[in-house]
Parts: C-alpha cells; sequence; structure tokens
C-alpha cells in the first residue's frame, strides 16, 4: 500500500480511544502437563462428499489481490480461478473443508458464505464446523474485503468479486453435500525439495536450535495428502505444501491461479481426465497451503526467477513438482483415517490479548498491541513483489531516519508495544474503527485421528511448527497428526516467532500485533485444543465487527459498450492461420467489456474440432494452453485477443475459434449476450 506522512497522521486522531482499550479477551492457559490422547470413535463410519465450482470474478479493469500494486488491474484471464470443497461426516457430526483459487479469504467473505449456508442448510454448516482456505494467489481478483487495508490497492470494494468468491464457495459445498456418500480416508506423506526456498533466511536462523533442527536448510518440504476414495475408487485429493502462490509476478495481468491453481488443474484434467464444462466431479485435487509466510517458490530469490526466467513456465513447473509430490504420498497413503469428526473455534481480539509467560520466549506475561504496518512491510517481499523502493527490510530506514523519525504521527505507547518495529502506520487506530481486522477466528477441525488448525494469517515455517506443538501437547498426539493451514477463514497479514520478529524483515514488518502476535495465538490454540480434548466448548470470544455498511468504490464501471468502427460484436478482426502442434494460434474479436458477464461456471471462448460435421470443443479458458488479453479501444469499446499455445499431442484436423461475449446497451444499461467465430483453420 502507499504510505505517506499524511496516512499516518490521519491515525493519530484514534489513539486516546484506543489507548484505554476495553477488557482483554485473553484465554487463561493452563500448565504443561501430561495429557491422554484425545478420544477417537473407531466405531463411526465415515462419509465423504466432494464439490467444485467457479470462483472467477471480473478479469479486466479490476484490481489484482496480493502485491498491493497500483498498477496491477487485470487485462484478461489464463486461468479460472476454483472454490474445491470436502465434506466428512461421522456419527452425525460432520465437518467442511474448502480450498480456493484466491488469494485470501476475507472475514466478509466468510460470514457472508456462512449466511448463505444457514438459509440453505439451516444449522448444519455454521462457523464451527466450516473452515474456508485459500492458496493464496497473487493473480487473484482483489476488493473482496471490507477492510479498507486490503481494498487502498485495488481501489475500493468490488461487488461482482465479492459475489462470485461467496457463490461459488456456497455451490461447491452444496455439490459435496449432494453427493457425500459412505467412503474413506488415508493419509500420505512425501519430501520435495525443489519448489519452495525460505526467503527470509535472515529471521529464520534467529530462531532456538530445536525449531531450526526440524526444517533442515530452512525449508518445509513436507507434503501430506489425503487420499479420499469410495471403495475402489479414488474421488479426491488435499494435498498440503508450503510455498508462496507467486510465481507469477506484479508485471503479470492476467487473472490465475498460479502454480497452485496449475497443480490442481494437471491432476484433474490433464491426469483423470476432468472437463469442467460438463460438470464433471469424478476427482477433485486441492493444494492448500500451510505455513507459508516465507517459503517463496522463486528459487533465486528473485521475482520472476526460478526454476527459468519465464514466470509462467515457473508456475507451470512448480506446480507440476507439486502433483508429482502429492502423487507420491497419494500412492503410498497407508494410514487409514479412523474415529469421528469434530470442530472448535474462538474468536480472539487480537490487539488486546495478555499472554501468559508459558508462551513467551522469557517466560513472563506480555500484551499483544493495536495493528500496525512496519516500514519493512512497506518494502513489500524483495524475493517475490517489491513495493515501496525507499522502505528496506531491517530495523533501520534512511528515509524514516531523514524525516527526523516518526515520533510525532505513531503514539508512543504503540511504538513502544510494537517495538523493535518501526511504525509507519498504525492501522488499527485508523478511524473509523480500524482499516484491518483486529477480532480473529482460530480453528481446529478433527478428521479422525488428524488435526487441522486453522491460522487467519500468513505464518512463517517455525510459527506453524510451534502452533502444531501446542496443539499436539494439548491433544497429547503425534506431532505428525496436526496440520497447520494457513489463510483460513479471515486475513491479519503475518505471524512470525518473536526472534524472527526482532529483524523486521518483510514478514515481521508485517505481523500486525507486535512481538507477542504468535505466543497470542499459541494460547488460544493451547485452550481450543483442550475443549476438544474433554468435550467441552471453549468461550466463543468477541464478535467480528460488521464492516459492510460503506464500502467505497473507485475503479471503473462499464457506461456502455460500442463495437469498433465498420464492425459489430463478436467479428473476428484477427484470423487464425494454418499450424501444427506446438504452434500457436491467435485471433482477437470485438468485444463488449468483460464485466457485462464473467462467464462464472462457463467460458469466454472454445477451440473447436470439426467431429463429422460437428464442432467438438478441445479447449477453453479453464486451459492451461490458453489465455485470453483484453483491451480498451478509445472510451467504449473492446478487444480481445485469444491464443491457444498448441499442445503436441493434439490431432491434426479442421478448427476454430468462437468467442462468447455480452454487451451492454447505451442510455437503458441492458445487457445482451453475442458470439462469434473465426475462419476455419487446419492444423497438420
Amino acid at each position: 500500500m502507499q504510505i505517506t506522512r499524511r496516512t499516518v497522521l490521519a491515525g493519530a486522531a484514534a489513539a486516546p480511544a484506543l489507548a484505554a482499550l476495553s477488557t482483554n479477551q485473553a484465554v487463561a492457559a493452563s500448565p504443561a502437563r501430561t495429557v491422554s490422547p484425545a478420544r477417537t470413535d473407531k466405531s463411526s463410519s465415515l462419509q465423504v462428499g466432494v464439490g467444485i465450482s467457479d470462483v472467477t470474478g471480473p478479469v479486466a479493469e479490476v484490481g489484482m489481490m496480493g502485491y498491493s500494486s497500483f498498477d496491477q488491474r487485470a487485462e484478461g484471464l489464463h486461468q479460472r480461478m476454483r472454490a474445491r470443497a470436502f465434506i466428512f461426516e461421522s456419527g452425525g457430526s460432520r465437518v467442511a473443508y474448502v480450498c480456493v483459487d484466491n488469494c485470501m479469504i476475507f472475514q466478509s467473505v466468510h460470514d457472508e458464505v456462512l449466511r448463505r449456508l444457514a438459509g440453505k442448510f439451516g444449522d448444519i454448516y455454521t462457523e464451527r464446523n466450516v473452515m474456508l482456505t485459500a492458496i493464496h494467489s497473487h493473480a487473484a481478483c482483489g476488493g473482496a474485503s471490507h477492510n479498507y487495508a486490503y481494498n487502498l490497492a485495488v481501489l475500493g470494494f468490488e461487488l461482482q468479486v465479492f459475489e462470485a468468491e461467496v457463490n461459488g464457495m456456497v455451490e461447491a459445498i452444496s455439490a459435496a453435500h449432494e453427493n457425500l456418500a459412505p467412503g474413506s480416508v488415508r493419509f500420505g506423506r512425501s519430501d520435495l525439495t525443489d519448489a519452495s526456498v525460505n526467503r527470509s533466511r535472515v529471521a529464520f536462523d534467529l530462531n532456538p536450535e530445536e525449531d531450526k533442527a526440524y526444517y533442515p536448510g530452512g525449508n518445509d518440504h513436507h507434503m501430506r495428502v489425503m487420499r479420499i476414495s469410495r471403495g475402489s475408487k479414488d474421488i479426491g485429493a488435499i494435498n498440503w505444501f508450503a510455498t508462496h502462490c507467486a510465481s507469477l509476478t506484479n508485471e503479470n495481468h492476467l487473472i490465475s491461479g498460479d502454480n497452485k491453481g496449475a497443480a490442481a488443474y494437471f491432476w484433474e484434467h490433464d491426469d483423470r481426465g476432468v472437463r469442467y464444462l460438463d460438470g464433471d466431479t469424478s476427482f477433485i485435487a486441492a493444494f492448500p497451503q500451510t505455513n507459508s509466510g516465507d517459503m517463496s517458490p522463486n528459487l533465486f530469490l528473485e521475482p520472476g526467477r526460478g526454476p527459468t526466467e519465464d514466470e509462467f513456465e515457473n508456475a507451470r513447473i512448480i506446480g507440476l513438482r507439486q502433483v508429482a509430490a502429492a502423487q507420491t504420498a497419494f500412492g503410498s497413503a497407508s494410514e487409514t483415517v479412523a474415529g469421528g469428526v469434530d470442530s472448535r473455534i474462538m474468536y480472539l481480539d487480537m490487539a488486546n490479548q495478555v499472554v501468559s509467560g508459558r508462551f513467551t520466549p522469557d517466560g513472563r506475561e506480555h500484551r499483544t498491541a493495536p495493528a500496525a504496518i512496519g516500514a519493512a512491510m512497506s518494502a513489500g517481499s524483495v524475493e517475490d513483489g517489491p513495493a515501496i523502493p525507499i522502505f528496506p527490510e531491517g530495523t533501520r530506514n534512511p528515509m524514516i531516519d531523514a524525516l527526523g523519525g516518526m515520533d510525532a504521527p505513531v503514539p508512543q505507547w504503540l511504538q513502544d508495544a510494537q517495538a523493535p518495529k518501526l511504525v509507519v502506520v498504525p492501522v488499527g487506530l485508523l478511524p473509523p474503527g480500524g482499516w484491518v481486522p483486529n477480532v480473529l477466528k482460530i480453528q481446529i477441525l478433527r478428521i479422525g485421528q488428524f488435526y487441522i488448525v486453522g491460522g487467519p494469517a500468513e505464518f512463517t515455517i517455525v510459527s506453524g511448527l510451534r502452533v502444531r506443538r501446542t496443539v499436539a501437547e494439548e491433544l497429547g498426539v503425534p506431532l505428525e497428526n496436526v496440520i497447520f493451514q494457513g489463510y483460513a477463514n479471515s486475513y491479519s497479514s503475518y505471524c512470525t516467532t518473536p526472534q524472527e520478529y526482532d529483524s523486521q524483515q518483510y514478514e515481521g514488518g508485517s505481523t500486525m500485533f507486535g512481538r507477542y502476535t504468535l505466543p497470542a495465538y499459541q494460547q488460544g490454540y493451547a485452550a481450543l485444543a483442550a475443549a476438544m480434548r474433554d468435550g467441552t466448548e471453549p468461550p466463543r470470544g468477541p464478535a467480528p465487527a460488521d464492516l459492510s455498511g460503506f464500502q467505497p468504490s473507485f475503479g471503473p464501471g462499464v457506461d456502455f459498450d460500442e463495437p469498433l468502427p465498420g464492425t459489430q460484436f463478436g467479428d473476428a478482426t484477427v484470423q487464425p492461420g494454418d499450424g501444427s502442434p506446438g504452434a500457436q494460434v491467435a485471433v482477437e474479436f470485438v468485444t463488449g467489456h468483460p464485466k457485462n458477464d464473467t462467464h462464472r461456471n462457463g467460458t469466454f471462448y472454445e477451440i473447436q474440432r470439426n467431429t463429422g460435421g460437428s464442432w467438438t470443443r478441445v479447449a477453453d479458458d479453464n486451459d492451461w494452453s490458453t489465455k485470453l488479453h483484453w483491451r480498451r479501444v478509445g472510451s467504449n469499446g473492446s478487444v480481445v485477443r485469444i491464443t491457444w499455445d498448441v499442445p503436441a499431442d493434439t490431432p491434426a484436423g479442421t478448427y476454430r475459434v468462437q468467442h462468447f461475449g455480452a454487451s451492454k446497451a447505451r442510455g437503458s444499461g441492458a445487457i445482451s449476450p453475442f458470439s462469434g467465430v473465426t475462419a476455419e483453420f487446419r492444423l497438420t
């Protein structure tokens, strides 16, 4: 986000109100002790359901989410974004786990999904037993949040993005609900060492030896897989691996699921033959994140570099490597998931936690603080996507030093509470009620003997490890039976260990609630795990704020569409030529603005082959081999360029490209669909 002294000064007015914070929501911590393993019911049969739907929003003139770059606005589509849902039911209890090809799950989206599920299913799916997670693609549509800090660079709230994500998640859960049937789950593991690198090694190395020893080389190399089957038929896989979904850089302007969206597509489409437009849900493969905060796919520690210097090729390779490791774990999965399912949640006011010495490095009681952005966050991650060049990572900043410090606009008590962070913007104090969420949901799902721990931030690998250890100790289960899931249910930037926080790299500068953010989470998870172990209900905690009332939007809309002079909507202005596998086919159409119809659960185009006198779809805008580039012509004209990199196994024959669009009429605003086709071309 853009940082100025003016935005910092704006927050000072709110300081008196927050200096006298209300009674804190800290959860009492119990002393360390030996406990019995959590109870399981091995007699309960398991039912499983899977579902998938499209969450793609507008693919033109909308800010993109992830890099906080004002210049990164969508100009087309690489691959559609999808929500993948998995439901597990046993003994009358059920949990729903959803993995979405977007950047973050925001509280706004989480709450609306649950409202719509309640309207459809009553009390079957609730905030307690539904976990919504994001793959964290940095090539996703932005604007779905109700928190101003996360909408700033995308120019405000985008209703189309919000509705696409909400509707897609509800549809995916509904589909999984409808096909719930007896099944089984097996668990497998493998190692993947060439799809991630620690982008913050200087911070990682400050951790104690016992933490570093768990991650040789500073990398989380674990692939953890749930293989979901019905009888002898496999119907799905959940494949947890930690690497940022940032192979595509902030120079990319095409909406895409990046490396994890690619991985899901390669397994589902290329390997299992799933065809999304046919309503095929025969196999669903999700590639969620874990503790990915300091894990980069850019193996040479520069944006767009590693394994190659082509960002789309990097996304493809990193995606394929995840598929290969997941399939290894899938193939060797032998540990049967047995027992019931369960869930617990709690909301924590992370701006106001009193943290017991049980969880702090010095064994003393400490407090969290209202959210604040550090100078290192303003710099961005130089390995994945630098933001403002004048702000380097680290505890000193020459720009701030030249300005004489920031002691005037930032309250001294907040500077002290956030030390050693160099506070640039006290976002937790900005009116009307803070620009980032402070009341955040933590959650544990139990599926048999395994526990999925959901955290509402980007946790570093050691932060995730410490949470897992806390939960495993409280439950009395093996550490490897606890899976950490980041980017879950809400979003509050990063979470580092206190030791990592001290170095104030990008991740530390982005840890909103100060040095004791992670210990506060550990304390909350310990209480949550104890409640699950004992079969009790923890206090729900404070309710997240409803910020839906005022959501400004400054992005461009669509006044009306008009075709280029001498053309009609759907006219092909660039025709294809004959070619062969390995070549690229490129065509252009006169079109309406893509915001008129996002074609969710559909397509903007088809590559079609003549088969005995009829035209058969062979590719569409779901496919890796195709891209749609949109551009504005004049004030109200639009052109799309569609490219198809012809796969090597494409059969010879006669082909054409058909485009589906929609135009908005001047005056009435009526939306009218249209289509157009190119001339035929030959592949030899």
